[in-house]
């Protein structure tokens, strides 16, 4: 099978939890899609969703989720 390489700096995609991991979900013009799976170590991201926020809770610590108007959830 051919190697094909392209640099994916400046791509946008989405996170996804798929069957028990994360992939980088990529779609095309025609709404097609690959998903990525994720090797990279390091790699910097950018959040670029209105509907992300930060939670930290002193029982279950921190963690990223929709909005809290999105879920249901109070502001308390």
């Amino acid at each position: 099978m051919k190697k094909v390489l392209a640099s994916a700096n400046g791509v946008t995609g989405q996170l996804i939890w798929c069957h028990n991991k994360y992939v980088f979900r990529v779609y095309d013009a025609e709404h097609d899609f690959v998903d990525y799976d994720i090797y990279h170590s390091d790699l910097t991201i950018t959040i670029k969703d209105a509907d992300a926020y930060f939670y930290q809770q002193d029982v279950v610590g921190q963690y990223l989720d929709h909005a809290p108007e999105t879920l249901g959830h109070n502001h308390e």
